[in-house]
């Protein structure tokens, strides 16, 4: 496929013009026109670049790409390593941000109820785009039981804030990555319990005086799925040979 008609595919499924973000969403760095093996993973990593060189991919496609609002602009040290690297090897990239947080069927939210069991009902936000949704579990359950949910979907152990007053958890809010400062709308509305990848020092307070649990699953960990469903997609309904890397990261 050719790089800009894989961008408009994207583009397409993604309609990352609907939402304001912090970084361009797309073909941030043009490489071969034909685009035969995409690798997919959440940062554009150095690692996941040598992956791409090691399998002769001609794209990468990810969660967290470059060119963010407020980063240094010169192109030097690592920044300048990375992008040498994809130029020198004719590499594309693809970038979706929060397009990818936010889209109803691929979105990392969305993959993130699936994983929970947790019925989407609407977002915290009053916006059709919300970032951060809400839901319900199909029955109540204990705080301790529920983190032990969080760690076999996730394949990592959630870091639990408790309330002042225990309670089982029925009614859910979440963001993935770093959406921790939504516990403040969750807990407005009521919410048992919010999920989200980061964790503040101001969210203990906000979780122990609003009565609500909070669970800090890890950004890396709640954003895996996302961008893996969204490879998934290219290559069921458009044929592409995509594979998926998980570069190691404990935060």
């Amino acid at each position: 496929m050719n790089n800009l008609e894989l961008e408009k595919l994207l583009n397409q499924k993604l309609s990352p013009e609907l939402i304001k973000d912090y970084c361009p969403n797309g073909l941030q760095v043009e490489g071969k026109e034909e685009v035969r093996k995409v690798l997919t993973g959440v940062t554009a990593s150095k690692a996941l670049i040598e992956k791409a060189i090691e399998t002769q991919a001609d794209a990468i496609l990810v969660h967290h790409g470059y060119f963010w609002k407020g980063e240094a602009e010169p192109i030097r040290g690592m920044k300048g390593n990375r992008l040498r690297t994809l130029i020198k090897n004719d590499i594309n990239l693809y970038a979706y941000h929060l397009p990818l947080d936010i889209h109803p069927e691929l979105g990392n939210n969305a993959k993130l109820a699936e994983l929970l069991d947790i019925r989407v009902e609407g977002g915290l936000e009053p916006t059709p785009q919300s970032v951060a949704l809400y839901g319900e579990l199909a029955e109540p359950i204990m705080a301790d039981e529920f983190a032990k949910r969080i760690a076999v979907a996730l394949g990592r152990e959630p870091l639990h804030i408790a309330p002042e007053f225990d309670m089982p958890i029925k009614k859910v809010g979440w963001c993935t990555g770093g959406g921790q400062d939504y516990i403040d709308l969750a807990a407005k509305m009521g919410l048992d319990a919010f999920i989200s990848g980061e964790i503040s020092e101001r969210t203990t307070y906000s979780a122990r005086e609003q009565n609500i649990h909070y669970f800090s699953a890890g950004h890396h960990a709640t954003e895996r799925y996302g961008i893996k469903a969204l490879g998934e997609w290219l290559a069921q309904e458009h044929g592409m040979n995509v594979e998926f890397i998980d570069i190691d990261n404990p935060v």
